[in-house]
């Protein structure tokens, strides 16, 4: 982490060592994968209905700005302004639970900041709430079709009225998903200065450069016409000294609280794309227990947390076409019991060049009325997976894991794969029979046509 940047104690208290920016949106994403595995529906999800799964009491109360969250009765208490506009107080709702995530938020009531503290360096604590709250709201798995969206910043700020969510939490989320070589960046007017700074960038998979937290924008920049919330800036400039010109398309977005000047979002580009090789599961049809090609193979598939033999699923299929691998897997258990448990993975050799890696990220088996696939046990075991992969310079074969048996979401799960596996370079094939019906997922299907009520 990169102390000369960060100087927050509460965000150097929930660092650590590590990026903030990473801490807070994987807490922020371990909460709402929790939260869909209790048999949550959604998103959009009812932010209430999150406070209150989370132990927190939500109270409406016209006295406060937007929202405070402070320490009551040995729980988070959190009042809001009921006359905020309806996405205003679901946003604030998320920005006051991703206080809660800080290991010192007890010591003193959180008002989205004091004026004292946005002096200094109060802002980078209300910039993470920001970010953990975008979380929240458009989480992994949601929203698919962005990958295919076309850039603009009048197409998105449309969008984000559509969908009634914040142009900040869309571009977080058009980031993640995009094919397109571009990053998003929100940058503040620093204090007494007419200069601004970038607060914090974040590109997509394809985008070749890095934009430093921190970095000083030119005097000149066209961020600075921004000056009113919803006013847009379009521009190509340098930004460091020695590299391309960037193309750069941006709007005003409510201030940190107490400070006159609107924050600035939006992203940017290289004027001529740079070559990057993009990788991302292959999609084929075919039966998964045929792994294709001649080099390395892992085969992979999950397995449950309860019993070392499978009677059903994808499991199933492999014990009968290679009874060696539920053989092996036995005797691994039977070895040391302790390591059969959510998150770990166990790796056995079928034949030449193809091993089996069993995910254990179920819990139980058998019919449930809550989904029994562990998300951040499944993450644990895909980064495991992608890091043998990586050593072994080896493809990895799959069914579409997670998504019958343990009833999960496809959408979040292939997320998931990427994430791990196709971001280290790893090639993924993921196979489904010619005449398979897909299940329905306990969770509906991901629709932000329509939004909670409050």
């Amino acid at each position: 982490m990169a102390k000369s940047y960060w100087t927050n104690p509460s965000v150097l208290s929930l660092a650590q060592d590590k990026d903030p920016l990473d801490v807070i949106t994987q807490k922020a994403r371990s909460v709402i994968l929790n939260y869909m595995e209790s048999g949550a529906n959604g998103p959009p999800f009812d932010t209430m209905e999150i406070a209150r799964f989370l132990g927190a009491s939500v109270l409406p109360s016209a006295e406060v700005r937007d929202a405070k969250t402070t320490f009551v009765g040995g729980k988070p208490q959190i009042e809001f302004n009921p006359n905020r506009p309806k996405n205003r107080i679901r946003y604030s709702i998320c920005h006051e639970l991703v206080h809660t995530f800080f290991p010192d938020w007890k010591e003193e009531t959180r008002y989205r900041a004091s004026r004292q503290e946005m002096s200094n360096d109060g802002w980078q604590l209300e910039m993470l709430c920001n970010i953990g709250a975008s979380e929240l709201l458009m989480p992994i798995g949601s929203f698919p079709e962005l990958q295919d969206r076309s850039l603009s910043i009048d197409g998105l700020l449309q969008l984000s009225l559509d969908y009634e969510v914040s142009i900040e939490a869309l571009l977080l989320r058009f980031v993640k998903l995009t094919k397109i070589q571009t990053a998003v960046f929100s940058a503040s007017r620093i204090v007494d200065s007419e200069r601004y700074r970038v607060d914090y960038a974040v590109a997509s998979a394809t985008f070749p450069r890095t934009i430093p937290n921190g970095l000083m924008l030119p005097s000149t920049s066209t961020v600075g016409h921004c000056t009113a919330i919803g006013f847009t800036s379009k521009g190509q400039e340098k930004w460091q000294h020695g590299t391309e010109e960037i193309s750069i398309e941006c709007v005003g977005i409510p201030p940190y609280p107490y400070q006159s000047y609107p924050r600035v979002m939006g992203f940017v580009r290289l004027a001529k794309d740079v070559p990057v090789q993009l990788h991302r599961p292959l999609f084929v049809k075919g039966d998964a227990t045929k792994p294709r090609g001649q080099n390395d193979r892992i085969l992979a598939f999950i397995v449950n947390d309860k019993t070392p033999r499978w009677g059903a699923g994808f499991a199933l299929a492999v014990r009968r076409k290679w009874e060696t691998v539920q053989d092996n897997f036995i005797g691994w258990v039977d070895k040391n019991t302790d390591r059969f448990k959510l998150g770990n993975i166990h790796v056995t050799d079928i034949e030449s060049n193809l091993s089996a890696a069993l995910l254990i990220a179920q819990h139980g088996y058998g019919e449930s009325t809550k989904p029994r696939i562990r998300y951040r046990a499944l993450s644990e075991c895909l980064d495991k997976l992608g890091k043998i992969a990586q050593e072994r310079r080896a493809s990895v074969h799959m069914p579409k894991i997670g998504s019958g048996e343990a009833k999960g979401h496809w959408p979040i799960i292939v997320e998931m794969i990427e994430d791990s596996l196709s971001k280290r370079g790893v090639e993924v094939l993921i196979y489904e029979l010619p005449h398979s019906q897909a299940r329905k997922p306990p969770q509906e299907v991901f629709d932000f046509s329509r939004q909670s009520s409050n």
